[in-house]
């Protein structure tokens, strides 16, 4: 599968401020990756990097293989990295000419573009007149006008209503079901779990994880169980090897696994202890958990 991108320990000095250190993460065509984190994580410096508008401080990133030089390789990427900026009293149509005509691009896009974000009806509206969400939703057919390889998004619901912020992930699905490999950066998990195949986590300008969105919530899980005693319950599994940790909750006794149990196994276990079981389920943990078990005693500002 041909890589898109790849980062090596990628480094970021700000004074005595360090926003990122080693980050390593790679890019593989015909996916949707999402850079999750608290704000300050290092998400928009590490796009501002691979963008060549941030310099680094040490560590190498390249694109296509290194088969490209940066000046060429951005050719082939559409980014949206701050807040759209189009002239204010042209029109939808005007602006993406303007855009055409500063990158040798036909004019034929723009129909298909503004049909992909659903703009059409509305390209013959001034720019001032759009609302937050069709702003973000024109940048985006802006970016796709060179028909990019890569489109990359900061953050591209920020702002936005339930409705706007509906629309986006509809159209970055839509992008993505073309053949676009995408890249975003994002403090939602709810954004990355639905529209990402996979995620980088970062805090604190650190990797946390880089994987795959149904890898890192596919876990061993846990069980949610009881019994008429739920101490000499809990005093059984403690020798357990399978288990690696238990804790109480609403009179239930919540028990996280280490390696693969089934319920049927757990429950032959206890009940050859001459223990029985009144309440036996098995959970998955969410994505929210787990990030949440990634970044705890951190206290990040979200």
């Amino acid at each position: 599968m041909e890589t898109i991108l790849t980062i090596q320990n990628l480094s970021k000095r700000y004074g005595r401020i360090q926003a990122l250190k080693n980050v390593s993460f790679s890019i593989q065509k015909g996916h949707v990756y999402g850079i999750l984190g608290p704000n300050g994580s290092g998400k928009s410096t590490t796009l501002g990097i691979v963008l060549n508008v941030v310099n680094k401080t040490s560590g190498d990133y390249k694109w296509f293989d290194g088969n490209v030089e940066t000046h060429e390789a951005l050719k082939k990427v559409g980014a949206i990295i701050e807040r759209p900026n189009f002239y204010p009293y042209m029109t939808a149509e005007e602006n993406l000419k303007l855009v055409c005509k500063i990158k040798s691009i036909d004019y034929s896009k723009i129909k298909e573009k503004l049909d992909l974000v659903g703009l059409t009806e509305r390209k013959d509206s001034k720019f001032s007149t759009f609302s937050l969400g069709m702003k973000q939703r024109l940048a985006i057919a802006s970016a796709l006008l060179n028909d990019p390889e890569i489109l990359i998004l900061d953050e591209p619901t920020n702002g936005l209503d339930p409705q706007g912020i509906h629309q986006i992930r509809d159209i970055i699905k839509e992008i993505a079901s073309q053949g676009t490999t995408i890249l975003l950066a994002s403090h939602l998990l709810d954004e990355v779990e639905k529209v990402c195949s996979h995620v980088i986590v970062l805090r604190k300008g650190e990797v946390l994880y880089s994987g795959s969105v149904d890898g890192m919530s596919a876990n061993e899980g846990f069980f949610e169980i009881s019994s008429n005693d739920n101490a000499a319950l809990k005093s059984v599994l403690e020798g357990h090897q399978a288990i690696a940790q238990i804790k109480d909750e609403d009179g239930k006794v919540l028990v996280y696994l280490k390696s693969d149990l089934s319920a049927s196994e757990l429950n032959q276990f206890l009940f050859s202890k001459n223990i029985v079981l009144s309440h036996l389920v098995k959970r998955k943990n969410s994505l929210e958990a787990q990030f949440l078990e990634l970044t705890k005693n951190t206290n990040p500002k979200i």
